[in-house]
């Protein structure tokens, strides 16, 4: 199975306020992945405008040119994104929520527990919700049972200088500049967004971060499987 994965770690306090953002980004895939529609390009976890949920974002097909590479760009029927939520610390997914596309439309299901843990996976039973997909001029947000969804074209949200990195790289350069060439600035990609209830997760795990021992953590990561 042809897999790509980004990983992290959160931290909530209950189901009360809590403040965090985790990010993460991987435009350069290994050649097996980079440029396919399963290739990830960020995940962000963070809490919702509304203190009282969570928000989960996927980023897929990263680095599209403005145009038409956009607006003709796809969702994969075959390809299954899956928001993974490990709430005990085992480094293993106790929730899903899933988001595949049929016809015009993306569908979620959960937050569940998976039918399978690790590499494979199929789509759990729960209650699916669907959003048609945006396009650049009809942008579509579907709200239901408290949880909000979005699955679209989105200018690339993360910063980064990858040719001075590369100079550091290579030993040519010593340090970033401030505030830095944003490699990606201008270009596109497909987002999944799911917001929901923090309320649909159990507590976290105490203990795991050394900074705040009784703060409880969550582990989350997302992945893009394709359908064999």
């Amino acid at each position: 199975m042809k897999k790509s994965k980004l990983i992290g770690v959160f931290g909530g306090v209950g189901l009360a306020a809590l403040s965090f953002l985790f990010i993460s980004a991987d435009h350069l895939d290994a050649p097996s992945i980079s440029g396919t529609t399963a290739d990830i390009a960020d995940f962000f976890a963070f809490q919702g405008e509304n203190q009282d949920n969570f928000v989960f974002v996927a980023n897929i097909q990263g680095l599209l040119p403005p145009g038409q590479p956009t607006t003709q760009a796809e969702f994969d029927e075959s390809v299954l994104l899956e928001f993974n939520i490990d709430t005990n610390n085992d480094l293993k997914e106790d929730l899903v929520i899933q988001a595949i596309k049929r016809g015009d439309s993306m569908y979620f299901f959960g937050p569940s527990a998976p039918a399978m843990q690790g590499l494979e996976s199929t789509i759990v039973t729960s209650t699916r919700r669907s959003v048609k997909i945006s396009t650049k001029d009809d942008i579509q947000i579907t709200e239901e049972d408290g949880m909000k969804f979005f699955a679209g074209p989105r200018e690339d949200p993360f910063f980064f200088d990858l040719n001075k990195y590369n100079e550091i790289i290579d030993g040519t350069a010593t340090a970033f500049d401030d505030p830095g060439t944003d490699t990606f600035a201008e270009t596109n990609l497909l987002s999944v967004v799911v917001e929901f209830p923090k309320s649909m997760l159990p507590s976290g795990t105490t203990g795991v971060n050394p900074f705040a021992p009784s703060t409880p953590m969550y582990n989350v990561w997302v992945e893009a499987k394709r359908k064999q």
